[in-house]
């Protein structure tokens, strides 16, 4: 689908939000992922095409993603950054499955590494919109504080909004919040969700209580 550049902003420290037209008839879940496409000349070995969870909730009027940005990055992340307001873009509609349960009685521990942050902007803004009241705590591991994202977001979740800064992540300050009946969310660079999901699993949580969602071609938070 044809997509129209709106604006861009600054997030947070080297990250940026990109926000679009979002045409009539998406509808998307508050989690899911796009993949868009950015033809540009001389494209790097990183190509035309990237995957983005979408941070923007489905009560916005438009679609947004939000990604590091950095004075090396690829040709699709310069393509980016130089987009002008009404350059149109392709974007695929919204997929997976990295969703909120049905039941809202389930009670969620969001884990986020750096960028790993956005299907938690999209899932918790959604549920301050609609005013919908469910048990979230939200781990946050960043290099500094000035790299967590979406604070004015993110704060209203009051003492269940729990930054780490400069520390890893490891399953056992995850389970230091964590009961037996939570449901816990993995989202951050591949190799950090793929150790989490691991180190969860040996220490007895059940899969079936673990969701996982990783961003490629980052190797730390």
């Amino acid at each position: 689908m044809k997509v129209v550049f709106n604006r861009s902003e600054a997030s947070a420290k080297n990250i940026i939000t990109c926000w679009f037209s979002k045409p009539a008839h998406i509808h998307h879940i508050a989690g899911q992922f796009i993949e868009l496409y950015l033809p540009h000349e001389n494209p790097d070995a990183r190509g035309e095409r990237h995957w983005f969870t979408l941070s923007s909730s489905p009560t916005e009027k438009t679609l947004s993603i939000t990604t590091k940005i950095s004075s090396e990055g690829s040709s699709f992340k310069r393509t980016l950054r130089n987009l002008k307001p009404g350059d149109q873009v392709l974007m695929a509609e919204p997929m997976g499955d990295f969703v909120l349960p049905k039941d809202p009685f389930i009670p969620l521990l969001f884990v986020a590494g750096g960028i790993g942050c956005t299907p938690y902007r999209s899932m918790v803004k959604y549920l301050q919109d609609c005013g919908e009241k469910r048990s979230i705590k939200l781990i946050y591991a960043a290099l500094v504080a000035q790299e967590i994202a979406f604070r004015d977001i993110f704060d209203q979740l009051g003492d269940d909004f729990i930054p780490l800064v400069g520390q890893k992540l490891t399953s056992q300050k995850i389970l230091a919040h964590a009961s037996p009946s939570h449901y816990i969310y993995l989202s951050g660079p591949e190799p950090m969700v793929e150790s989490l999901d691991k180190q969860l699993k040996q220490t007895g949580v059940s899969p079936d209580h673990i969701r996982t969602d990783f961003f490629l071609n980052y190797s730390k938070i």
